[in-house]
């Protein structure tokens, strides 16, 4: 018995023990930030937020694909192609939660600039729309100019369209390969940009998958309340 951690029982017994201290850490992270800035599942809608939240929650690992079924927001972003084919990685995920109808939608549509970005209604989701930010071409790689342009992009449609609130994913960060650090810094700082500006947006949140991601914007979000960058946005996360 004393081989035990060599046997396959054992192997599963310590996989299992890394899960649950994984999922620990990720929740401890979760939870903390929800604290101080409000959650956005269904429990707490965020239109009790204040106005121009800039905010970051964490989501649970095992939770990464669920999500988008749980979000109250007028808009979801899908980290897009510029052809609006939604395969693989978080678009697939949306195809399969909002239901087949999206594709078909953004088959009307058709092909967009790479930076641009497209609406369609939200299907079967609790959003009302999706918004699909094209910061790459089908097959390829998404790139700092393309990130901005289809976050702005984004954020414009969104207002343009008189939503108030708007659940942003890491984009790129995935399939598009981008770094995840500067993905944080280039959507927080459009998202705080707009939000200086006059919009019909009062909450931009970002929706993450795991402790490193949340670290990750967290950090850069830090810094630009430091360097003083933020004004009096983010005010529900200052406490």
């Amino acid at each position: 018995m004393s081989n035990n951690t060599a046997s396959p029982w054992g192997r599963w017994e310590r996989v299992k023990k890394w899960v649950v201290e994984r999922r620990v850490k990720v929740k401890d992270a979760a939870v903390n930030i929800r604290r101080a800035f409000g959650v956005v599942w269904e429990a707490h809608p965020p239109s009790a937020l204040a106005m121009g939240a800039c905010t970051v929650v964490g989501a649970l690992l095992p939770a990464s694909q669920a999500w988008i079924g749980k979000l109250i927001v007028d808009a979801v972003v899908n980290a897009a192609n510029n052809d609006l084919q939604l395969g693989g990685g978080l678009a697939g995920i949306i195809r399969r939660r909002a239901g087949e109808s999206i594709q078909r939608e953004c088959n009307e549509i058709g092909s967009i600039p790479v930076g641009g970005a497209a609406m369609t209604s939200g299907g079967r989701l609790k959003a009302r729309h999706i918004i699909h930010a094209a910061s790459m071409e089908l097959g390829g790689h998404t790139t700092s100019r393309a990130l901005r342009s289809s976050t702005a992009h984004s954020l414009r449609i969104a207002a343009e369209k008189g939503l108030r609130t708007i659940a942003f994913p890491a984009v790129g960060t995935g399939i598009g390969g981008f770094p995840l650090s500067e993905c944080a810094d280039i959507m927080l700082r459009e998202a705080a940009e707009h939000l200086k500006r006059p919009t019909t947006l009062e909450a931009v949140y970002f929706v993450l998958f795991d402790a490193r991601a949340l670290a990750a914007f967290e950090k850069k979000l830090r810094a630009m309340k430091e360097r003083g960058d933020l004004g009096d946005l983010c005010a529900a996360g200052s406490g």
